[in-house]
């Protein structure tokens, strides 16, 4: 195992962090596959020579994320078993990667809150801009800031949102994962705090780990920031203020101000922003109240999840070191697909949208309540998700019996690094009238299937991060 973890030891930050980082690189990649049985505390610390808390405060963190799972007298093993056989306590990726492409069996995927059709506006795009690229000359096509028109639609939509925006101040990415994991990638080292909510959208809890941050969790709207922001001198804190990703909250502007004015970069993750329901009214971006704030956005919840679009508003200095670092991988979008979001934009404001949002979360929330009485189950006004809790048991070993009655749902726990989410669900209502009816009949299924294990599914860490 030690010449396997190659010079793991060589980096910045505790060492607890880096191990789990070269652990954690080694389970995705497939090394260290399901079911494998890793070393004993004090045996990995005497090859490694290091003392046996940090192998202890590792295994705890990878443990918390469900990437092993540790048992008095059965040792720690790597999560899964091999031939990807189901088990109750088996846990679900966070990014839920089997989930992001269709499958051959009859499992409906409730996990990944997206649009399942593109709508008929994008096929119209394409044809409509046909003409353009007949018309490039002279043009290479690398555009690693983003196509200008784009960048500058995209700065005009801003400012009319109450955020004055030039194009200089926009990178386009391909989605807002890309644009997380870059600002990721430039604001965060290893050892770094970040704070970010409790819950909150997994994607970022993978992006901030990969890059070795000490995450901190604090309550939804970042309850309690300034406070810890003197104690704990983050790097940066994430934080979702409109239609939260899962609980569907809104930020109130007293708590942006306070939150932009706090002295700490921010990343408002505005991807959910566009999917307000009918009659809500329009919320003014966190980026409005102050230079700290930096925005990431995307089309690929409002408009389809193939249309790889996303963009981050920034000050220029940081906009130009973003372009640098994604250069390095990427030296620029489809450039097709740029000039198509240039005219899909106001699809964003456009009323089918937020109408067939409220129709879909209404349908869901009925259905819900009317079979599951029990659960809890509060409404939103607006993004893709309802955030249930359950009467009793927890998310993940639930999670597996509604698996095995054809349904792939989200536990909460994955969401959550403070351990208080385990008894709740991510359930979106994206999906067709049809599908999530079904989606409902087979939930209801496995509920009245469910018996909760003996113990927690997978208990608590016992460092804090």
């Amino acid at each position: 195992m030690a010449d396997r973890l190659g010079r793991w030891s060589s980096g910045r930050g505790p060492l607890y962090l880096l191990l789990a980082s070269r652990l954690r690189q080694l389970i995705d990649d497939g090394e260290l596959p399901p079911g494998v049985l890793l070393p004993p505390d004090r045996v990995l610390a005497a090859a490694l020579a290091v003392g046996r808390t940090t192998v202890v405060a590792a295994y705890d963190l990878l443990r918390a994320e469900g990437r092993i799972t540790r048992r008095q007298g059965s040792g720690t093993h790597v999560a899964g078993v091999p031939n990807g056989e189901q088990v109750e306590d088996a846990p679900v990726d966070p990014l839920f990667l089997d989930s992001l492409e269709a499958r051959d069996d009859d499992v409906l995927l409730a996990v990944c809150a997206a649009p399942g059709d593109p709508p008929p506006q994008l096929a119209e795009a394409f044809a409509r801009i046909a003409p353009e690229l007949a018309y490039v000359d002279n043009d290479i096509g690398y555009y690693p800031y983003g196509y200008p028109s784009l960048r500058h639609a995209l700065a005009d939509r801003y400012t009319s949102r109450g955020v004055p925006t030039r194009s200089e101040q926009i990178l386009v990415t391909n989605g807002g994962q890309q644009a997380l994991s870059l600002l990721a990638h430039a604001l965060v080292s290893p050892g770094d705090q970040v704070i970010v909510e409790a819950p909150t959208y997994p994607g970022a809890l993978e992006v901030f780990r990969q890059e070795g941050a000490v995450l901190r969790g604090l309550p939804v709207g970042l309850e309690g920031f300034q406070p810890a922001v003197r104690e704990r001198r983050p790097a940066v804190a994430y934080v979702i203020p409109t239609y939260h990703n899962p609980t569907g909250s809104v930020l109130s502007a007293l708590a942006r101000q306070r939150l932009a004015s706090a002295g700490v970069p921010v990343i408002e993750d505005e991807v959910p922003a566009d999917l307000a329901f009918p009659g809500e009214p329009v919320v003014t971006p966190m980026a409005a109240y102050g230079d700290a704030v930096t925005s990431i956005g995307s089309l690929s919840k409002s408009i389809w999840g193939g249309l790889r679009i996303g963009w981050v508003r920034a000050a220029p200095p940081l906009i130009n070191r973003l372009a640098r670092l994604r250069a390095v991988h990427d030296l620029g979008g489809n450039v097709p697909t740029q000039l198509a979001a240039v005219h899909l934009l106001p699809l964003l404001d456009a009323p089918e949208l937020h109408h067939t949002l409220k129709a879909r979360h209404d349908h869901l929330h009925a259905q819900l309540t009317q079979a599951l009485p029990t659960w809890d189950i509060p409404p939103v006004r607006g993004g893709q998700c309802l955030w249930v809790r359950l009467p009793y048991g927890d998310g993940n070993s639930f999670a597996q019996t509604a698996l095995r009655h054809g349904l792939a749902i989200l536990p909460g726990a994955g969401l959550d690094i403070t351990g208080t989410s385990d008894s709740h669900l991510r359930l979106h209502f994206r999906a067709r009238p049809p599908d999530l009816t079904e989606a409902v009949h087979r939930l209801t299924q496995a509920w009245h299937a469910y018996r909760p294990p003996a113990t927690r599914t997978h208990p608590r860490p016992t460092i804090t991060i």
